[in-house]
């Protein structure tokens, strides 16, 4: 039961923060940029984000979408620590409790 409410609670934050990012708000272009990407990676950032939760969603790709995630997440923090914007802290460890509860069982 926890597995399969960690991998849909995944797919939902996934595909809800790649949708975000994909629409590319100024706030959100302007958070880009000050971490040194090209304004138009929030787009690519959404479009790996939603692809990661269409592979979460399915049992046979599921395993890719684990480790494309865990990427996701890791860069997302190195990006964060190194700016030292920590407030985003907290949801990328919720991102990465689920990876983990997700990955435990599969």
């Amino acid at each position: 039961m926890l597995h399969t409410a960690s991998i849909w609670l995944l797919v939902a934050a996934f595909f809800g923060a790649g949708l975000f990012n994909a629409i590319g708000t100024p706030a959100t272009r302007s958070s880009f940029v000050r971490w040194g990407y090209p304004p138009c990676w929030c787009r690519v950032t959404g479009g790996l984000e939603m692809a990661n939760a269409a592979l979460l969603a399915f049992t046979v790709t599921r395993g890719a979408g684990l480790i494309l995630g865990a990427v996701i997440v890791a860069a997302a923090a190195l990006t964060v620590l190194r700016h030292r914007e920590f407030s985003h802290l907290a949801p990328l460890g919720l991102f990465a409790a689920l990876l983990v509860a997700a990955g435990m069982t599969s």
